[in-house]
Formats: C-alpha cells, structure tokens, sequence
C-alpha cells in the first residue's frame, strides 16, 4: 500500500463526518460514524459528528464545512442523493460521485452493466407482479433468493427453495419501495474484497450457520466466521482482487468500496454487488481486510478521508 498522502492533519480543515440518514440502515449508519469520528479525532482531525435525517441540506448548511466524510448507508446517502447536494455546496466528500453511486446502489442496473461487459453475476428475473412470480418458478431453478434493488445490509432478502416460499418472499420484498428481483441461489462459498484508491485489499472470505450472510450474521451474530487469510491460493486470490477492481471500475466507483461475491461448486466467480459506503462498525469488513494488509482503524478513516481531495489538490 503507497504512504498516506497528507501529513498534517490541518490540511483536512474542519471535517462533517455525516451519519443516519432515514433509510432502513440508520443504526448502522449512526455507530459506523461514531467509530470514524473517534478515529480521526485520534489522528488530530478537526471533526464534526452530524446527525443527518430527511434533511441533507440544512445540517451541512449550518456550520461552514471544509469536506465531508460520508458514512450514510443505504438510500438518501449512497445512491447519489447526497453526492449531487455536496456537488451543488460544492463540499468535497469521501468515495464515489452522483453517477456510481446511483449505479452502485441499485443492484439490478449494476448487474445489467456487468452482464454488459460480460463480467459474471448469477441469473436473475424481475419480479414486477405475482404473474412474474409464476414465470420466475418455471425459468430459474429453485433456490432463488429474492431481494429487494435498493435496499443494503441483506434487509428484505429471503431464501425461496419453492413457489408458495417465493411468493411469500416477493410480498415481503415489496415493502420496501423499489424493484424486486429473484436471483438464482449460488451454491459455494462467499467471499468479499475491500478496496482503497484502487487498490484490493486482502479478501476475505465468510461463513455463517445461517441461511445465508443476512442482517444478523453480519451486525449481531456470534457465530459468523470471518477468514483472512481466505484460504484460496495465491492465484485464485489475485484473480479475485482482478475482478472486483473491474467490477468496480466499470461502474465508476472511486475512493474506496467494497465487492461481494461467491465462487459456485464449478469454482466460477460470481458478482453479487458493490457497497460504496461500506460499514465501519466492530463487525464491518474493510476494517477487517485492512488489518490484515497493516492498516489499523484509525489509518483507514485517514486514508478515506484522503478521498475527498481531487488529484490536482494532491499534485
């Protein structure tokens, strides 16, 4: 990994590390910008906490901002809303602009853009009415696992192994105010690479008692397994970290990520999606994969934080 490239941490000026937000994952969201104010502010940054709610405007508005760390997860703070309002403030912020995190963010227009560049993602079907729901049973195989496009951290996400478990599935994702797709259900094991200035950080790889990788196998179970090393080869490692740097970079996300995907029984990788405002709680991955490559905490949110100055303010 090259040396941070600010020293002084003046140079930053004064910092609003925004959190909350109002969408499904606001309680991630608040203890994940707890834990990055507190690293900064152990670095030396003139930090802000900033509780952000429906409105995105008036709390950056209030007090006079020199960049922001973005740490909102989900809708109103990763799917370009708030990147097109710091735009028009013309606030510099950390990770990715307008057009990648809204791409990022809905899964099925990522896909669409990978299966475009013939970059490999499990089957899928849009599920649009219940008429869709008996389609879907005749054209993918069961399993499938149903998600709703727009939501993160696994919420609104079912298994369904049948159709009347589809239907059930396709009801509860439609609660959640966004497209619904069933995916075909990947049989393997699952993995995840951090990404920091376009560079992979060690993968890791995830195991857990559960159906699969959901809310609580990722913020409150104790039995979740987390394995970095990964276990793969040297090879099959770095033919991993390719992939999700070009997964990413076809959908233009910038500063730093995070890129789910499985290696099915047939030992294909499979993309699942990208996370341009990944979690920095006691359980989050980044973190995790930075440490294994000598990154501590409080070096990472550093090095996000690097991400809100252009080249030419670095130059």
């Amino acid at each position: 990994m090259t040396p941070c490239l600010i020293v002084d941490p003046a140079e930053f000026g004064k910092v609003a590390v925004l959190m909350g937000g109002s969408a499904a994952e606001r309680e991630i969201s608040i203890n994940s910008g707890q834990q990055v104010s507190a690293g900064l502010q152990r670095k030396g940054v003139n930090v802000i906490a900033v509780d952000v709610k429906d409105d995105m405007v008036s709390p950056i508005t209030k007090q006079s901002f020199d960049r922001v760390f973005n740490i909102i997860h989900g809708r109103g703070g990763e799917d370009g809303i708030l990147q097109g309002v710091l735009e028009a403030l013309k606030i510099p912020y950390t990770g990715s602009g307008v057009m990648a995190s809204a791409l990022s963010m809905d899964k099925l227009r990522t896909k669409l853009c990978w299966q475009g560049a013939n970059l490999p993602t499990p089957s899928w079907m849009l599920l649009a009415s219940e008429q869709d729901v008996y389609i879907c049973a005749s054209k993918l195989q069961f399993p499938v696992i149903v998600k709703p496009s727009l939501e993160g951290s696994s919420i609104g996400m079912s298994k369904a192994g049948n159709i009347s478990e589809l239907l059930a599935a396709w009801k509860t994702a439609s609660n959640y105010q966004c497209q619904v797709y069933a995916e075909s259900w990947v049989s393997g094991k699952e993995y995840t690479v951090g990404i920091l200035n376009d560079q992979a950080l060690p993968v890791i790889g995830l195991e857990t008692p559960h159906t699969f990788y959901d809310y609580e196998a990722k913020y409150q179970a104790n039995t979740t397994m987390y394995h970095c090393p990964c276990g793969l080869n040297d090879q099959q490692q770095q033919d991993i970290q390719k992939l999700a740097l070009r997964a990413a970079q076809l959908i233009g996300v910038r500063g730093w990520s995070r890129v789910d995907l499985f290696i099915d029984d047939q030992h294909q990788a499979q993309l699942i999606e990208i996370n341009t405002v990944p979690g920095m709680t006691d359980h989050s991955l980044v973190p995790m994969a930075a440490k294994a490559a000598g990154i501590d905490f409080d070096e990472l949110v550093w090095r996000i934080l690097e991400t809100s100055f252009t080249q030419a303010e670095l130059s």
